[in-house]
């Protein structure tokens, strides 16, 4: 049976041809690329963990004794702490190894340094424990620390402890002298400074205590100004109808006299006359004023008892033709009537 001859590159489809090589590059690439990704590349996979990640990423470098032999392959949050998985290749591990996290660059790129230690190898499904790993340094923890150390200084007894050194070495050649006197100025400093701290403190936590008792009247303050935020809230539609209504009425009036302009100048113009005439003629009216009260007082004194005219006129008639039991007592005078009496008069 003979054998089908394969058909010449030449007198294939080059195109077909064309995208097959591609592909074939692009596989081939990518498997170039991530080969050290691929399960199959021979390296044994650990894990440890962590009480913080501290910048530690997939893909970074793990370290024996400087010298890379794997890297990091994960990093996720396990509860409270971090689990770490990583794989090394051509390397021992032993049971009794520990972790950390080191500082590859000053632009914080991390690495993972394993240090190999114990007499059996280490098994690849137990996690290498928190006890024996460890994290960069916390900042936070350091001032922290820094702290503690710090209020933990007797600054009384150091101060004291400088002026024996400064005293004892008092006789001794200059530069030491110098020296003990600098130590000297120091510990005085730091008992100063200290006590400038206490008072600092002791502000503070009287402010705090302040704060705390005046807590109610800034909370109520604070009601009071949502309340007033939200009252104003709710008002903002009346309040911009009012704006907006007076924006309107101005441009009404504004329009009524442009409108009206011609009519409105002359009358204001005689209204001007009418109260320059009354400005000059002001001494007459206040005489006028004057004896027009008068009359409108007795006019009112007739017209004030009812719907008719009350008044008392002496010395019309002749005395000699009235008879004797009418005549006057004395003069014009009213007669006098009794106190139950109407009063009587020509009506």
């Amino acid at each position: 049976m003979r054998r089908p001859r394969m058909k010449p590159v030449k007198d294939r489809n080059p195109v077909a041809v064309g995208i097959a090589g591609l592909l074939a590059l692009t596989l081939l690439g990518g498997l170039a690329y991530g080969a050290d990704r691929l399960p199959f590349t021979g390296g044994t996979g650990y894990s440890a963990d962590f009480t913080e990640a501290a910048g530690l990423d997939e893909g970074d470098e793990v370290r024996i004794a400087g010298v890379k032999v794997g890297q990091v392959t994960g990093v996720a949050l396990d509860g409270a702490k971090v689990k770490v998985s990583f794989e090394v290749e051509d390397a021992w591990i032993g049971d009794r190894s520990t972790a950390a996290i080191a500082v590859k660059t000053v632009l914080g790129d991390k690495y993972l340094a394993v240090d190999p230690l114990g007499s059996r190898p280490q098994d690849p499904g137990s996690r290498i424990p928190s006890t024996r790993t460890t994290s960069p340094y916390d900042v936070t923890q350091a001032f922290q620390d820094l702290s503690g150390t710090v209020d933990a200084i007797d600054t009384r007894r150091l101060a004291e402890s400088f002026e024996t050194i400064s005293d004892t070495f008092k006789d001794s050649p200059p530069h030491v002298s110098k020296a003990a006197t600098g130590l000297s100025d120091l510990s005085r400093s730091v008992s100063r400074r200290d006590a400038e701290l206490s008072r600092l403190l002791q502000g503070s936590a009287r402010f705090s205590k302040t704060l705390e008792n005046k807590k109610s009247s800034f909370e109520t303050l604070i009601e009071d100004g949502g309340s007033l935020l939200g009252e104003l809230k709710k008002r903002r539609a009346a309040i911009s109808a009012l704006l907006k209504g007076s924006r309107d009425l101005g441009s009404e009036l504004r329009g009524l006299v442009k409108d009206n302009e011609k009519q409105l100048g002359p009358t204001l113009k005689a209204l001007g006359r009418v109260t320059g005439v009354l400005e000059k003629n002001n001494d007459q009216l206040g005489r006028t004023l004057a004896l027009v009260g008068p009359y409108y007082r007795l006019v009112g004194n007739t017209l004030g008892n009812g719907r008719w005219f009350d008044s008392y006129l002496c010395g019309v008639v002749p005395r000699d033709y009235l008879p004797e039991t009418s005549q006057p007592e004395s003069g014009c005078l009213p007669p006098k009537q009794p106190a139950k009496a109407q009063g009587s008069g020509a009506r």
